[in-house]
């Protein structure tokens, strides 16, 4: 099985309800990290789709809501620096700062970046469970 490097991102309003629909439908779960101090906040879940592909998700958190109920997609880069390279990169291309580049709770480093049509691209170093 090759490594899923490109991964599409949603934010649920019941996580825990959103990956037992998805679990339905026939994804299996391979990592939930959840709040410590409140086990229905999901920070993050991966569920693996077949043999490559698969899905990140966790519970919706404000502001960022809407775009994430709609998607993002998730570019797993080869290392932590690559992740402030290519922020800097799409600066200079017309994108706008989402999410300031940062280590992540699950692992990696990651930051968010909206292109100039205010599609979301999160940069993330860490290449999944």
């Amino acid at each position: 099985m090759t490594t899923p490097q490109l991964f599409h991102c949603l934010r649920y309003s019941d996580a825990n309800r959103g990956i037992a629909f998805l679990e339905a439908l026939g994804f299996t779960t391979t990592l939930v990290v959840r709040d410590d101090d409140d086990p229905s906040l999901v920070w993050h879940a991966q569920l693996s789709w077949r043999d490559s592909g698969g899905v990140m998700l966790g519970s919706s958190r404000g502001e960022d809501d809407p775009q994430y109920q709609r998607g993002v997609c998730n570019l797993v880069v080869a290392g932590d620096d690559d992740v402030d390279r290519l922020v800097s990169t799409a600066l200079q291309h017309g994108a706008t700062v989402v999410t300031e580049p940062n280590d992540a709770p699950h692992g990696g480093r990651n930051a968010c970046v909206a292109d100039f049509d205010g599609h979301w691209w999160n940069l993330d170093s860490y290449p999944g469970a």
